[in-house]
């Protein structure tokens, strides 16, 4: 399991310090793809991007003749291409709810995660900070059901979930013990994954350092 580093058909163009790159990079590393990784800066993006990317962002993945720069077709395209381990359930329902959650996620979540990164006012960075907070402690009880997210097996959605809980350090958020005991443990089981800690970029581990 992990990403191997070395010259590949197949190169992500990746942010070291976005939840949206690293969701990916988590992806490629549970598949253990052989990848060219490239840590790119969001504000000197290379002309080698530029070039194959319309919408001159980040993340980018290249692969042979085709191209994605959206995080969450990477990471279904990745989970089709690279089919074991399985990261999506296979009955269409449990898929669909699958989708649902991440959608949830993105919108509950990572919205204000983004906020906070962005920090346009004192006063933003303080209303996202504490509404992202209180979503993530009313959310302990599906922490106590399983030992993922709504799910026995590691997926798509835990790899959405663990950039944003590995950053609460960063983001000014700390989780009081009592009320999210089971969330603090999901989250060191997801932390103290192979393919998790592979795919972190050096600015993420100082994140936690």
């Amino acid at each position: 399991m992990g990403v191997v580093a070395k010259r590949s058909s197949m190169t992500f163009y990746s942010d070291p310090a976005s939840q949206y790159s690293h969701r990916v990079r988590i992806v490629l590393a549970e598949k253990g793809v052989s990848v060219d990784i490239k840590d790119v800066d969001p504000e000197d993006i290379p002309e080698e991007v530029l070039d194959i990317n319309p919408y001159n962002t980040l993340p980018v993945l290249h692969d042979r003749d085709l191209v994605l720069y959206e995080h969450y077709v990477m990471m279904e395209y990745l989970d089709e291409r690279f089919p074991h381990p399985p990261l999506l359930p296979v009955y269409p329902v449990a898929r669909a709810s699958s989708r649902q959650y991440i959608a949830q996620i993105q919108r509950e979540w990572c919205d204000k995660v983004d906020a906070i990164v962005a920090a346009k006012s004192k006063d933003s960075v303080t209303k996202a900070r504490k509404e992202l907070r209180e979503n993530l402690i009313a959310m302990e009880p599906v922490f106590q059901q399983y030992d993922y997210f709504m799910n026995e097996e590691f997926t798509l959605v835990d790899c959405c979930v663990a950039p944003i809980l590995w950053r609460l350090p960063a983001l000014g958020i700390e989780l009081p013990e009592k009320q999210c005991k089971s969330m603090l443990q999901y989250m060191e089981r997801l932390f103290a994954r192979e393919s998790f800690q592979v795919s972190l970029s050096e600015i993420e581990q100082e994140m936690r350092d």
